[in-house]
């Protein structure tokens, strides 16, 4: 009886664990497919569902640092906020789960510098370089985040490793040139930025940054090669070609800049960037050969995008200039009235306007555009000029008080300014040149005309 006991109990006990490996090799099963349509869901962008195949699997094995890593990257793939810090989230549990894996704590940080938290960011890469000190890519990407972080001496001491373990990657030297420009080492930035372009020759970045620097070191054929170049690598942006025009004009090759801005003209005839560089070059050119022609020529370029509701306060302005040059005073006022109400206006429009509105008469509304243009630019070392100006038109208008006030300002800055001091005696004895026509209280914004 007993033998038959214990033969029962033993076949008890086997059948239980076989039930046990069967369900554990069941699980196992599952956990496989669930990981193999996640995938297959993936490569067909189907994120959803892959997923819900990841959250599967993740259900029979919460010990999967793999499966937690393929829902983070999925998470990270649909890009939305709350999506992103999803992925962290499961990044995280990965790395818990493999203390020693470098991958989830990589894309921790990768989706932590999307989040734009970058001190976060650089404690995830930091922990992947504690783990792996010969990975230049992650060193790289610790750059990055420091430098976003304002750690500029942190950011240029991981591109040192970074350059160490492969002096081949034109990204670390560009944003090498980076740091050093911001530390105004500009020989130190320009030999980075050259060293990139010629690892990458098509890194438009550090070509941009060339030029600029070019620019910045008077070095004009360098500047303009770089911009022809990049005009080469971006045939689609018009604002590329502007950029040589311009820079053959600074170099006074009018011929050339007119025939570079013409050639883009023909390619994009809708563009209001291109007429107001060629009508800004024919300007320069009609002032600095003293031509007609040219002059004609600018006006006719800028007068297609100054007629436009859309225009800018700085086209307005060129196109002011323009006028004035072309004889037409009063045409200017007005162009140089739509600049002063157009936003963002440019401060020297109320300049122009004022100095235009003198000359037609109209010497309440120079006035007026002169106190604008303080207003906007209280630090302008022309201040006690301007300060005179302005006094000199309110005793013009029969406005002793506001000729007082500026006059009492113009003498807080130069207490010994003869003009002023004139013009205070003349205040104190009601002393007008001339009738006023248009007289009237400041206000703070100019009057059409």
């Amino acid at each position: 009886m007993r033998k038959v006991i214990a033969v029962g109990t033993v076949l008890v006990v086997a059948g239980t664990g076989v039930g046990v490996a069967y369900q554990v090799a069941a699980r196992q099963r599952d956990y496989r497919a669930g990981m193999m349509r996640g995938d297959a869901a993936l490569r067909d962008d189907q994120t959803f569902a892959a997923i819900e195949a990841y959250s599967g699997a993740i259900a029979l094995r919460q010990d999967s640092m793999l499966a937690y890593l393929r829902r983070g990257e999925t998470y990270r793939k649909r890009a939305d906020r709350g999506d992103l810090e999803a992925a962290a989230r499961d990044f995280r549990q990965a790395s818990r789960l493999d203390p020693s894996a470098t991958r989830p704590l990589e894309e921790l940080g990768d989706v932590r510098y999307q989040l734009q938290q970058y001190d976060r960011a650089i404690d995830a890469y930091e922990q992947v370089v504690r783990l792996d000190d010969r990975a230049p890519r992650v060193n790289y990407k610790l750059a990055l985040a420091r430098y976003r972080s304002a750690n500029v001496d942190g950011a240029l001491a991981a591109l040192e490793q970074t350059i160490r373990l492969d002096d081949r990657m034109a990204d670390a030297f560009y944003l090498r040139g980076v740091c050093l420009r911001a530390k105004s080492k500009i020989p130190e930035a320009l030999k980075a930025f050259e060293k990139a372009v010629a690892l990458s020759p098509a890194l438009i970045p550090a070509r941009e940054e060339l030029a600029d620097l070019y620019g910045q070191l008077e070095r004009r054929p360098d500047q303009l090669d770089q911009l022809q170049l990049l005009a080469g690598l971006d045939r689609g942006h018009v604002e590329r070609q502007v950029a040589v025009g311009l820079a053959h004009a600074r170099a006074r090759r009018w011929d050339a800049a007119v025939l570079t801005l013409s050639s883009a003209l023909e390619r994009a005839q809708d563009e209001p960037a291109l007429y107001r560089a060629i009508g800004e070059v024919w300007l320069e050119s009609a002032l600095a050969r003293d031509d007609r022609v040219d002059v004609s020529k600018a006006r006719e370029a800028l007068v297609r995008i100054a007629s436009n509701t859309s225009a800018s306060s700085e086209v307005l302005l060129l196109f002011a200039r323009t006028l004035m040059q072309d004889g037409d005073f009063e045409e200017a006022e007005r162009a140089l009235h739509q600049a002063t109400l157009r936003f963002p206006v440019v401060p020297a429009a109320f300049l122009s306007h004022a100095a235009v509105a003198e000359r037609m008469g109209h010497f309440d509304n120079a006035r007026r555009s002169l106190i604008e243009y303080e207003a906007l630019t209280p630090n302008d070392g022309e201040f006690v000029g301007h300060a005179t100006r302005i006094a000199a038109l309110s005793i013009r208008v029969n406005d002793p008080e506001t000729a007082s006030d500026w006059i009492r300002k113009g003498l807080d800055k130069d207490p010994q300014n003869a003009t002023l001091l004139a013009l205070t005696r003349r205040v104190a004895t009601s002393e007008s040149p001339e009738p006023a026509s248009d007289r009237s209280r400041p206000a703070s914004r100019p009057q059409g005309n």
